[in-house]
C-alpha cells in the first residue's frame, strides 16, 4: 500500500452501530494505524475524529477550529468508535462534539467548529524568513548526518524538512539550543482540490490536524537540548485554528516556539504559512514530557 492511500484510508471511516450505553449521536469506526508504537500517535486520533464530525455538517460549512483532549493512552491493535454529538446546527455555524473509545473506554474528546465565511476584517503576521524546502535535506537525511549511518525512508505519509537544529543535533552541541523550531511539511501524494467540493476541504483540514501534531513537541526538546533517546513524550491537549485555504499536500511552513514547561509538561505555540507566506492556521499544543534520569534540562 503506497503512503498517499494509507493516508486516504486512515480517513475512511465506516458506519458505526454504537456501543450500548455510551450514549446517542452518530457512530463511526476508524481502523487502527499501520504502526505499532504505543500509544498511538495523536495526529491519527485527531484526524480521524475531525473526520467524523464534518461528516455530519452541510459542505458549505469548513472547519475553522479543533480542540482536542487525550484522556487516556491508546493501543494499535483495535480500531476507535467515534460518536458524534450534534451540540448547534445555524445558517453559518455547526458545532460538534466527539468522543473517542476503544475497548469500552473513552480515550480521547474533540469538540470541532464549522463556520460559512463571510465579509470582514483581514489582516496576518508575516511569514518569518526561511529558505524554500526543495534547499533543504529530508528528514532522513538529516538523521543520516546526526548519526553516521544511513538512514531509510521511514515510510510515512508525509514529509518534513527542518530549517534549524533538530533535539539529537541540541543534545550533542547545547550552543544550538533554541526556543524556536522552523519546519516545512506536507502530505504525500497529490489529493483533491482543497477549493473545490466539501468533502476535499475537510479532507485537507483533517490532514493538516494530522500532519502538523508530529512536529510540535520535538520544539520543546529543542530547547532543553534532550533527544527522544532520553525523553517521552504524548499529548495532553491540542488546539488548531483554521484560517483560511490551502493545500495539505503542498509545503506548509510550522513556525513553532514554546513559550513555558512545567510540572513535567511543556507548551508550544505555531503558525502555519504557505509557500506564499499566506498565515492558513494557528497551533497550540501542550505535552506531557518525562525525561529519563540524569538527563537535565538548559532550561
Amino acid at each position: 500500500m503506497d503512503r498517499e492511500r494509507a493516508l486516504l484510508d486512515l480517513l475512511d471511516l465506516a458506519p458505526g452501530g454504537g456501543t450500548p450505553g455510551r450514549g446517542e449521536g452518530v457512530h463511526f469506526v476508524g481502523r487502527p494505524p499501520l504502526e505499532q508504537s504505543v500509544p498511538v500517535y495523536g495526529g491519527h486520533l485527531a484526524a480521524q475524529a475531525l473526520a467524523a464530525a464534518g461528516r455530519t455538517v452541510p459542505a458549505a460549512l469548513p472547519a475553522h477550529s479543533v480542540h482536542c483532549s487525550f484522556l487516556r493512552p491508546t493501543l494499535p491493535s483495535a480500531p476507535f468508535e467515534y460518536r458524534v454529538e450534534k451540540v448547534r446546527n445555524s445558517a453559518s455555524f455547526a458545532t460538534r462534539r466527539v468522543h473517542a473509545t476503544q475497548h469500552g473506554l473513552e480515550v480521547f474528546d474533540l469538540t470541532a467548529s464549522f463556520h460559512r465565511p463571510g465579509p470582514g476584517l483581514d489582516h496576518q503576521d508575516p511569514m518569518p524568513p526561511v529558505p524554500d524546502p526543495e534547499s533543504l535535506p529530508t528528514y532522513e537525511e538529516r538523521l543520516t548526518t546526526a548519526f553516521g549511518e544511513v538512514m531509510q525512508p521511514l515510510g510515512k505519509p508525509y514529509e518534513l524538512r527542518f530549517v534549524g537544529p533538530l533535539s539529537f543535533d541540541t543534545e550533542k552541541n547545547p550552543s544550538l539550543s533554541s526556543p524556536r523550531t522552523r519546519v516545512w511539511v506536507r502530505a504525500e501524494g497529490e489529493l483533491p482540490d482543497e477549493t473545490a467540493a466539501g468533502g476535499a476541504r475537510l479532507l485537507h483540514a483533517c490532514l493538516l490536524v494530522y500532519v502538523c501534531d508530529v512536529t510540535m513537541l520535538e520544539t520543546v526538546l529543542v530547547r532543553h537540548g534532550i533527544s527522544w533517546f532520553h525523553a517521552d513524550g504524548r499529548s495532553v491537549d491540542y488546539t488548531v485554528w483554521i484560517h483560511r485555504p490551502f493545500r495539505a499536500d503542498d509545503w506548509l511552513l510550522c513556525a513553532l516556539e514554546t513559550p513555558a514547561a512545567s510540572g513535567g509538561r511543556g507548551l508550544v505555540l505555531g503558525r502555519v504559512f504557505t509557500r506564499a507566506g499566506v498565515l492558513v492556521a494557528t497551533l497550540a499544543q501542550e505535552g506531557l514530557i518525562r525525561v529519563s534520569a540524569g538527563h537535565g534540562a538548559l532550561g
